[in-house]
C-alpha cells in the first residue's frame, strides 16, 4: 500500500506551489492547445474541464465556504498540475506499450476493492484520493489504471518506480512522443518527464510589478 501511495504521489499529486499572476502578450504558438503529445492534442478546453471536475468535487466534499477556500489554497497550482498529469499519463502509456505492458479492467477493480477495504469504504477512498492527490471520484479508476500500469512497467523493467531505470523508460517515451507544451503552462523536461515553469520574455509577473509600483 505504501508503494502504491508513493507512486500515486509521484504521478498525480501537486508538484508545484501556486504560481504568481501572469499576463502575456504576443502571438500564441499553440492556439487552442495546452499540449501536444505525439498525435494527441490536449486542448485548453479539455484541461479546463479536468480542473473543473476537481473543483466541483472539492466543493461537494467541503461543509462550508471556509473549508472550500482552504482546499483551493492547498491546490493553487491545480491547472499546471493537472496538465502535468494528463501529459505524464500519455507518456507512461507509451512506455508501457513499448514494454508490452497492459492493464485489465479486472486488475483495476481488484485494486479498488482492496483500497476501499483499507480506507473504510468507497466514499472514504474517494475523499482520500481527492484530498491527497487531487483526483475527483469520476477519475479514480483512471488514476488506479495509471498506478497499476506504472507498477507493472517497473516490474517488467526489473526495478521500481523510484529508480532511474523506470524514469529512463519514461524519458524515452517523452522523447518518442515529442511532448510540446503551450508556453503559458511551462515546458516539458524530457529527461525528468516532468513539467517545468518557463522563463519567457513576453510573460510579466504582475504581482512583482505591483510591488515595485506600490
Amino acid at each position: 500500500m505504501h508503494r502504491r501511495r508513493r507512486t500515486a504521489f509521484l504521478l498525480t499529486a501537486a508538484l508545484v506551489t501556486a504560481a504568481p499572476l501572469l499576463t502575456a502578450c504576443g502571438s500564441d504558438a499553440h492556439p487552442g492547445a495546452a499540449a501536444v503529445v505525439g498525435d494527441d492534442r490536449i486542448t485548453v478546453s479539455q484541461l479546463e474541464n479536468r480542473v473543473n471536475e476537481v473543483r466541483t468535487a472539492q466543493r461537494a466534499a467541503t461543509k462550508d465556504e471556509a473549508q472550500y477556500e482552504q482546499a483551493i489554497s492547498k491546490s493553487g497550482g491545480l491547472t499546471r498540475d493537472t496538465l502535468h498529469g494528463m501529459v505524464l499519463d500519455r507518456v507512461l502509456r507509451q512506455a508501457a506499450q513499448d514494454a508490452g505492458v497492459s492493464v485489465t479492467r479486472k486488475e483495476i477493480q481488484q485494486a479498488r476493492a482492496g483500497l476501499e477495504q483499507q480506507a473504510g469504504g468507497a466514499k472514504a477512498l474517494e475523499v482520500s484520493w481527492l484530498q491527497q492527490y487531487g483526483v475527483p471520484p469520476e477519475r479514480l479508476d483512471d488514476n488506479l489504471r495509471v498506478q497499476i500500469e506504472a507498477q507493472k512497467l517497473a516490474a517488467e523493467l526489473g526495478t521500481d518506480t523510484s529508480q532511474p531505470a523506470f524514469w529512463k523508460a519514461l524519458s524515452g517515451a517523452s522523447r518518442k512522443l515529442d511532448v510540446d507544451l503551450n508556453p503559458r503552462y511551462g515546458t516539458w523536461d524530457v529527461e525528468k518527464s516532468s513539467r517545468t515553469d518557463a522563463k519567457l520574455p513576453w510573460v510579466r509577473d504582475v504581482t512583482a510589478a505591483g510591488q515595485q509600483t506600490a
